[in-house]
């Protein structure tokens, strides 16, 4: 059957209007990296920031292709005339997305070799092509080649004796044309080690820098060196041409659970046919000639309309290498984050089950340090009160302390249980090593349940305090990864108030074992009761907009793409509801649309920092109900994830919420306005440009 890469039209979605009240998805997203790609072209950022957001912007689209595209081009071939809630087919969408990514692509090489690479030099950082290194420098490049590149290059020769090579996907490879007086002409390819710098450091001209001036690095592309020294990979033939192309395949790998009797097996294995994924683009350089190029096309069974010619080099995500650099001068200034204030003189780790138990605990990453939530379980650990620790794990990182603790309080004969999901996608490998190195240490590992992805961001901690049995539970927006935690917005509670610890045991028991539940006392879990309870909260705004008490809702999310939610909110907004959306990427709504939507607005904040938070603010006629989240106004979120949603309760953290939405509303330096054609655009500034991420990294206090 088709694999849609995310159906955008649940059961039961409204078709009351046409569908020329939605945007469509895939170039609301492409408007998105877009925007990404306008800081790297903003040169009011530092500049190994602004080299930052290029990569990001590449690694963004290969990201694209290999889900969302890929998940087009099964569609076109197995459902040519479905439509898209926006009533496009698969084939007008490839088209239009393809003509966009060309567009793109082009305003990305003008911004490295116009803007980034022309500065680069003027602060003695200097990428260089082969072709411009002196003497000094391709001796050293020589040198690099014959210790570190040579020896673990494979050159693979195509001939009747040998098939054409498996190209696996995003790798940089060199089509190789040699020739000698037996045989004439014939095609190899080689391919650029992922596991070298994409960037090789070579030694800088002497007088690349001024007197008092940073020391000055020179760099040379990888693929480069290794086209420059071809002849010793095929000694006694005549090196006639090389060149770079770049192979993205399908990589959204559906994964039969119900036909699976070991779930990890099953992943290691969708993880290897991820390698043998149809190709859904080819990028080559415009110096590749056509039969070359028709060569690579045949044999990669790639489509026409996927290859790209693309000015080198290919896979620009590997500029980001440059943002290693020790140049301070260069980059975003550091900032330490701060601890709110009832966290900042504890001494001990039941001295933070003291404040827990105190007063509810709000935390704004990564303005406020990630380090008390690997101090709660870091402290469970070694508690002698603590009797057991439960937690969901989604994406976790490298080397991880909340994972290195949970494994000291099994040694602590603690009662350990981690959810921790095996499907996160493109985490599934180092999921899997977790997973096995929890097992090992005698942690309960369970791998969630069939069909849905656990989303929710849960840890609780059963501790006996005085007073008997308490329940000490930390619910987020991110992931438990503490390298993301100091680079994305995310929010965090900490508290022992009973409903909610209560709710977070049931959601704990249901996922462990054989409960069924559909109702909890604070928690909105999807899925099931979290879609019909945002229903009912919009449904409240709107009452109190016809008893003429105003009504209002902030919704901060990653993208809006649900049919069924968009017209609950077009609904709401023709009933006097006025809507405010922060929607980062995709979004399918249509704003300030007389007659549809007239009082919404939607912006997106693009900025040093991913928005990662999820907020959902219900005025309630002053009385305001706001909850926090994993999840986002997605079908996957809603219907096919095991997600929460948790309430504030305490009105100094609504407050403290209230003021980020305000600012982030009032945003107009990292702010773009979303136009009901789809187009987004700056807002104006009255005075001096309003910087919501600059002003949180200035504030002094914590809620």
């Amino acid at each position: 059957m088709a694999r849609p890469s995310e159906p955008d039209t649940p059961p039961g979605a409204s078709t009351a209007a046409g569908p020329e009240r939605f945007l469509n998805r895939e170039l609301s997203w492409m408007a998105f990296n877009a925007r990404v790609l306008a800081e790297a072209q903003n040169a009011q950022h530092p500049l190994l920031e602004r080299v930052k957001f290029l990569a990001i912007f590449s690694s963004n689209l290969d990201e694209f292709f290999m889900v969302r595209v890929s998940g087009l081009r099964e569609l076109l071939a197995e459902a040519p005339q479905r439509q898209s809630p926006d009533g496009r087919t698969p084939g007008e969408q490839l088209a239009a997305i393809r003509a966009l990514a060309l567009e793109q692509f082009a305003a990305q090489r003008r911004c490295w070799h116009e803007e980034l690479r022309p500065a680069l030099r003027e602060a003695g950082i200097h990428v260089l092509d082969y072709a411009e290194l002196d003497p000094a420098q391709r001796a050293a490049g020589a040198q690099f080649f014959a210790d570190e590149v040579f020896p673990v290059l494979t050159p693979l020769a195509v001939d009747p004796s040998r098939p054409f090579p498996h190209i696996s996907n995003l790798s940089l490879n060199l089509a190789v044309i040699v020739r000698d007086d037996e045989h004439g002409e014939r095609f190899a390819r080689v391919k650029v080690p992922a596991t070298l710098p994409r960037l090789v450091p070579i030694p800088a001209a002497s007088d690349a820098a001024g007197p008092g001036e940073a020391a000055p690095a020179a760099f040379v592309w990888l693929d480069q060196l290794i086209g420059a020294h071809l002849g010793q990979l095929f000694p006694g033939q005549a090196i006639v041409a090389h060149h770079a192309f770049r192979v993205t395949r399908d990589a959204d790998v559906e994964i039969a659970e119900d036909d699976a009797d070991n779930l990890l097996q099953m992943i290691a294995e969708s993880v290897r046919e991820r390698r043998f994924g149809a190709v859904v683009r080819l990028s080559v350089v415009p110096e590749m000639p056509e039969r070359l190029r028709d060569l690579l096309q045949a044999n990669l069974q790639s489509d026409a309309d996927a290859v790209y010619v693309l000015p080198a080099p290919l896979g620009m995500a590997g500029a980001m290498g440059l943002t290693k650099l020790d140049r301070p001068d260069l980059k975003d200034p550091p900032f330490t984050p701060r601890l709110p204030a009832p966290l900042r003189r504890l001494r001990t780790g039941g001295e933070l089950f003291d404040a827990i138990r105190a007063q509810d605990i709000l935390l704004h990453h990564p303005y406020d340090s990630f380090q008390p939530v690997v101090d709660l379980i870091a402290a469970a650990a070694t508690d002698p009160h603590v009797l057991a620790i439960k937690q969901t794990l989604y994406r976790v990182g490298n080397d991880s302390p909340i994972v290195a603790a949970l494994m000291r309080a099994r040694e602590q004969d603690k009662q350990v249980t981690v959810l921790l999901e095996l499907k996160a996608r493109f985490d599934e490998e180092n999921n899997m090593g977790w997973a096995r190195a929890l097992e090992d240490a005698g942690v309960h590992v369970v791998y969630g349940l069939i069909g849905l992805k656990t989303h929710a961001k849960l840890a609780l901690v059963v501790r006996r305090d005085p007073d008997g049995l308490r329940r000490y539970v930390h619910l987020g927006t991110g992931n438990y990864n503490v390298s993301t935690a100091r680079l994305y917005t995310d929010m965090g509670l900490l508290t022992c108030r009973p409903e909610i610890g209560a709710d977070v045991s049931d959601l704990f028991n249901v996922l462990t074992g054989y409960a069924v539940q559909d109702h909890y006392r604070e928690l909105l879990v999807a899925p099931g009761q979290l879609r019909r309870q945002l229903r009912a909260l919009i449904e409240r705004e709107v009452t109190h907009a016809q008893a003429g008490r105003g009504g209002r809702i902030a919704i901060k999310c990653n993208a809006l793409v649900d049919t069924a939610m968009i017209d609950e909110l077009y609904r709401a907004a023709q009933a006097g509801v006025r809507v405010d959306l922060i929607i980062r990427s995709a979004c399918m709504l249509r704003p300030e649309v007389p007659g549809l939507s007239e009082g919404i607005a939607v912006r997106s904040v693009v900025g040093r920092f991913l928005e990662h938070t999820r907020i959902y603010w219900f005025e309630n006629g002053g009385e305001p109900t706001v909850y926090l989240g994993s999840a986002d106004l997605m079908p996957r979120n809603l219907d096919r994830r095991v997600e929460t949603l948790f309430p504030l309760h305490d009105r100094r953290l609504v407050d403290a919420v209230r003021s980020v939405v305000d600012l982030q509303l009032a945003d107009t330096a990292r702010a773009w306005l979303l136009q009901p054609d789809g187009v987004y655009v700056r807002p104006a500034a009255d005075g001096e440009p309003c910087d919501s991420q600059a002003a949180l990294l200035a504030e002094g206090d914590g809620a």
